[in-house]
Formats: structure tokens, sequence, C-alpha cells
């Protein structure tokens, strides 16, 4: 299949469970053959529309829709919008979605919750910064759970309850690997709770996600190291972030300034002043 020269594509697997690839492209336009995935492909559009058949049915979808296609589901594709078409796809393997909602997913492909629409844009943008593997991870499950309860698949939890003792051992076990991190997957599996379960524990008696606890523990954490003179270019890895942006970007929205303008005001308060002394004259 050949592309044209004006399309521009990005693609790349991140290291978050369940997510096979990561697929960004836009085109001026471009019109795909019949194919299929052996994965279920997840799509949003942000500029322009696509027309396409699924299992001898007709549609077309732009910005407001989240549309999901199941694997094995022969399809076509075509930009149909006069200033081309930008898309962002998840190609997600079988853990998310049950088997049983193929038939469901093929009648009803495309999605209206804008809600959803949210969640993978937000998802996508997680992916695209890179470092907030436990963020993608409840992005994820969140999504999976959300698009369950649309092809009938039910809600994990359709009845919410408070469980103290659950949300404050997955507090304890992001406190002890605050700086490694924590894969979502992993801690379900010690803590012997369903993913999407443990988030909203842990959210309903903290009032927070538990990738935006862990994140706060982080930039606690390097406000000491910067306190202790470390070198902003350090804190970083050593307080458990990705790189030096990754870093800035959370100490900013949580302390409002920079990590090097921290450590240079914390310098300046703390240097002793010189004393005025009298002269015996």
């Amino acid at each position: 299949m050949r592309l044209p020269a004006d399309a521009v594509v990005a693609a790349w697997r991140p290291p978050v469970p369940g997510i096979i690839e990561v697929f960004h492209a836009q085109y001026a336009r471009h019109e795909y053959p019949v194919h299929t995935h052996d994965a279920w492909t997840l799509l949003i559009i942000d500029g322009g529309a696509v027309h396409y058949e699924l299992d001898h049915r007709e549609h077309t979808v732009g910005e407001a829709t989240t549309t999901i296609l199941p694997p094995h589901l022969p399809h076509d594709g075509r930009v149909v919008a006069p200033e081309g078409l930008r898309k962002r796809v998840l190609y997600l393997d079988r853990s998310l979605l049950d088997e049983s909602l193929v038939g469901p997913a093929a009648d009803e492909p495309d999605l209206r919750d804008p809600m959803l629409r949210t969640r993978v844009g937000q998802l996508h943008d997680l992916l695209a910064e890179g470092g907030d593997e436990l963020a993608a991870h409840c992005r994820l499950a969140l999504i999976g759970d959300r698009l369950r309860t649309h092809l009938g698949g039910g809600s994990v939890e359709p009845r919410p309850r408070r469980e103290p003792r659950l949300a404050r051992r997955l507090r304890e076990l992001l406190d002890e690997h605050t700086t490694e991190g924590v894969r979502l997957d992993q801690a379900a599996e010690l803590l012997q709770a369903h993913p999407v379960h443990l988030i909203r524990t842990f959210r309903r008696e903290y009032g927070l996600p538990p990738h935006r606890y862990l994140t706060g523990r982080r930039v606690e954490h390097a406000r000491r190291l910067l306190l202790a003179g470390i070198p902003p270019a350090d804190v970083a890895t050593a307080a458990g972030f990705y790189d030096q942006s990754h870093l800035c970007r959370h100490f900013k929205q949580l302390v409002g300034v920079s990590p090097a303008y921290f450590a240079r005001l914390s310098r300046d308060v703390s240097r002793p002043r010189p004393r005025r002394t009298r002269s015996a004259g």
C-alpha cells in the first residue's frame, strides 16, 4: 500500500501492557484497501473525517466519535473531508476486551461519548510525552471499563463501595516504590483486586487517582533533594522522573516554579546574611 507523499505518520510501542502500538497519522488524502488487524483498533479523529465499511455497513466518523474496530474483521477507509484527516490510533491486545464483545463492536463501532473521547485523547498525550507509565496504565484501565459498558460487557464495578484497607495497602505500596514506580497490573495482582476497582477505591478514599498521588510523592522527594543541594539535572532520575523535562513539567504544576528556580531561591533564602557592626570610633 503506497502512502501519498504528503502523509505524516508516527508509530511506536509504549511500555504499557495492553497496548501493542500507538499510531498517529495526518493525510491530505488517502484511501485504505480492505484489510484486517489482529488487535482491537481504537481510533479518534482530531481533524477531518473518514468513511469506512465494516461488516457490510457504511460509516462516516469525525472528531466527536470514538471508534472501536474488532480484530480480524475486514474494513476499508477513505479520507472524505477537504481538509484531510488527522487521526490517533491505539492497537490493543485482547487482554483489555473479551472476544465476546466482537459482535457488539461490529454492530456499533462508533461511540458518541465525550468522556470516553477525552480519556482516549489524554492517554495519547501521556504516551506521546512519555514517563508517566502508571498514569497511562490507569487511563487505559478506565477506557477499557467504559468500552465494556458500551459494548454490553458490563462495568467491573457497577456499584461503588469503600474499601479503606485496600486503598491504604496501595498507598503503602506506592510509598515503598516512589522512585522506581509500580505497574498497575502488578499492584492489582499483588493486592488481589481488579485494576479498575483498585483505581476507583483509591480515588474514593484519598480524593485523587493512584498515578497523581505517586507524582506528588515524587515531586516532594525532588524538593528534598533540591534543598539538599543536589543539582536539578541530577534530581529528575533520582526522584523517579523520566527526564528533566518530565520533572520540570510536574514540578511547575505543583510548586508553581521550575526546579532550577526553586533550588536557586532556596539557596538565596538559606544563605547567612552578613551582620553590620558598629565601629569603635
